[in-house]
């Protein structure tokens, strides 16, 4: 059965497994880690070597563009003081990250998967080769 670019971003929103839709993504509880492959498939998370930037690219984007932004602007403005500002500011972008990380790493799989739906094990006939859509 063909997994569909619909069934892949959803998946993603959910944090589950693009193939099967499993949450396997990440052990239980709220490590950091992520699993080197899908236990329930076998689809294996790391697409290569380098792979592991492209969630914080993602992560680091979020972080600059929208919520650094939303001190920024009060602050020229005049809204909220320097301290304020450095403060929000400071915190935010410690704490941002981590609360985003295993969000971006699930997006990031998406968007991969997304755009290269075939390498999914699910998009494979018996013989290894991509299903036509």
């Amino acid at each position: 059965m063909n997994v569909t670019r619909g069934q892949i971003l959803a998946r993603g929103i959910a944090g589950r497994c693009p193939n099967c839709g499993e949450r396997t993504f990440f052990p239980p509880g709220r490590s950091l880690r992520v699993h080197e492959q899908c236990a329930n498939c076998g689809l294996k998370f790391n697409r290569g070597e380098g792979f592991f930037l492209g969630p914080f690219v993602v992560n680091y984007g979020l972080v600059v563009f929208g919520f650094l932004p939303v001190v920024v602007v009060p602050y020229v403005a005049g809204i909220i003081g320097a301290r304020t500002a450095l403060a929000v500011a400071g915190i935010g972008v410690l704490v941002l990250p981590l609360l985003l990380y295993r969000l971006t790493w699930s997006w990031w799989l998406t968007g991969y998967f997304f755009f290269l739906p075939q390498k999914l094990s699910q998009n494979r006939d018996e013989s290894g080769e991509a299903e036509e859509e």
